[in-house]
């Protein structure tokens, strides 16, 4: 794990969330052909892995402070959305939406793919463990063959519906691939 951390540049704690998604997934949904570098691609773009601004990745999976993207209160370039008493759990915003974690989850979308991805009982969009196991589910919703272009356009843009987004993704999880030899 230290070795392709070191060649990627993806903290070993966010490998290991990948590698456990992308197994579990192999395991429930065979046909997905996820790979951990598509969630490694889509980590990076979110947030850094966790580290975006400074934040620290803890070994728990949990960045320090919380990753929490903009309010989506209409303002150009974002939709308004307003929060529920629900989802201000997860932001702190009693006005407007926000995705929450190191995946940047809507609330909405997290309560339907919510997972516990390090077993410790708990389904947290700001643990990166849970984070990305729920990510791999949404990503093989829907039943694309993530191994085909474009079944992994398509579950990519169901997970942002922006080609920029697509473009930005596979850049990040090409270049993972290249870094490892895969």
């Amino acid at each position: 794990m230290s070795e392709t951390a070191t060649a990627t540049g993806v903290p070993a704690v966010a490998l290991a969330a990948y590698a456990r998604a992308q197994l579990r997934v192999r395991a429930d949904d065979p046909g997905c052909h996820l790979g951990w570098t598509t969630l490694a691609g889509i980590g990076r773009v979110e947030s850094h892995h966790g580290t975006l601004g400074g934040r620290t990745l803890g070994i728990d999976g949990v960045p320090s402070p919380p990753v929490v993207g903009p309010a989506l209160d209409g303002r150009p370039g974002f939709r308004a959305i307003r929060s529920t008493p629900g989802s201000t759990r997860w932001h702190g915003d009693p006005t407007w939406e926000h995705a929450v974690g190191p995946m940047q989850f809507l609330p909405e979308t997290w309560e339907r793919y919510a997972a516990d991805g390090d077993g410790d009982g708990v389904e947290d969009p700001h643990d990166l463990d849970d984070a990305a196991l729920a990510a791999a589910a949404y990503l093989c919703d829907g039943g694309a063959d993530l191994a085909t272009g474009p079944g992994w356009t398509a579950a990519v843009l169901r997970y942002n519906a922006s080609r920029d987004y697509v473009r930005d993704v596979l850049a990040e999880a090409t270049t993972y691939a290249s870094a490892t030899g895969g």
